[in-house]
């Protein structure tokens, strides 16, 4: 028989488990926002008890990705439109600060993990897999935000990408996963200023980068927010 230290170790394995599947699942919108997350379906689907479906449940909402309502139904957490003016506002913050930072602080070994993300990107947009571009563009400002050396910045921006990564998604379905070479050429400029120490020239290309992309989403939500969108998905 486990004693008590094995089970919960083998209980926190399968929480982080489930938790790391629907995050993910969230995140691509694979599970629509206010799909319902049954505590017993969600047991059986991954075949271990309620206790680490509950705990897994418990991180997500604290990731803001799921919602308990007040019947004690827990549902894929919807996108708050209304609140997108205060997130682009900080997300541009986000980039700014953590290029500029990055161009300050110049580091050719963070870089390469830089430049690595950035190949993944490049591959992604080629291969038109929105679900890697997502990731990939996350990854590759996390490290930039890595570089300025603020971990505190980091885990904000991250936060931060992460939450909008459902945006994206259904941005990036307008274009039918078709994204425009610019983002890639947008990120190569930023390697660039930051390999140079140009502080200034860096921070230019992050305003300029937060810009566009508020910019064309909040046309797309102008334009497309009252028809469905059809998400296709890996």
């Amino acid at each position: 028989m486990r004693n008590d230290a094995e089970n919960v170790r083998v209980r926190g394995s399968g929480t982080q488990s489930v938790y790391v599947t629907l995050r993910q699942e969230i995140l691509s919108m694979a599970l629509e926002p206010g799909s319902p997350l049954d505590e017993v379906r969600l047991s059986e689907r991954f075949r271990m008890s309620r206790t680490p479906i509950r705990e897994a449940l418990l991180r997500l909402a604290a990731d803001g990705l799921v919602t308990t309502l007040p019947n004690r139904n827990t549902i894929v957490a919807t996108i708050d439109f209304a609140s997108l003016p205060t997130y682009f506002e900080a997300l541009t913050l986000m980039y700014r600060v953590t290029t500029r930072g990055a161009a300050q602080r110049r580091n050719g070994e963070i870089m390469k993990t830089v430049r690595r993300h950035q190949k993944d990107f490049a591959d992604a947009v080629a291969a038109r897999d929105a679900y890697a571009m997502i990731e990939a563009n996350r990854e590759f400002h996390v490290a930039i935000a890595e570089l300025a050396g603020n971990s505190y910045y980091t885990a904000f921006f991250a936060r931060l990408l992460d939450e909008g990564r459902r945006i994206l998604r259904l941005y990036y379905s307008t274009f039918d996963d078709r994204l425009p070479r610019q983002y890639v050429d947008e990120h190569e400029e930023m390697i660039a200023a930051i390999e140079a120490g140009d502080v200034e020239r860096a921070d230019q290309l992050a305003i300029a980068h937060a810009a566009q992309i508020v910019r064309q989403i909040q046309e797309y939500i102008a334009r497309d927010l009252d028809r469905p969108v059809a998400i296709s998905m890996p």
